[in-house]
């Protein structure tokens, strides 16, 4: 079956189709794509994934045209953020 591994820098944004196997897992998509090699950077133990938006365990097993994306770590907390910003109004 196919299904899609997706990773976005700042600049680069990448959706590999792969194909995988009935009960594949998000982590089987994750290594069959070489996303890894192709991304260094990509830390799993840190890294965060998810189908659709929506975070996920690896070993969630995979249906047909799911998405598995690979989530960057946060730079600034988003609460922080918001209130530097209102704070400057």
């Amino acid at each position: 079956m196919k299904v899609e591994v997706a990773y976005a820098k700042p600049d680069t944004q990448v959706i590999l189709t792969v194909d995988v196997p009935e009960n594949a897992t998000a982590e089987t998509a994750i290594a069959l794509s070489g996303i890894l090699n192709r991304f260094p950077e990509i830390d799993l133990t840190r890294n965060k994934i998810g189908i659709f938006g929506k975070v996920c365990p690896f070993d969630r097993v995979l249906r047909q045209g799911d998405r598995v994306e690979i989530y960057r770590p946060l730079i600034a907390d988003p609460k922080e953020a918001r209130r530097a910003r209102a704070a400057k109004k």
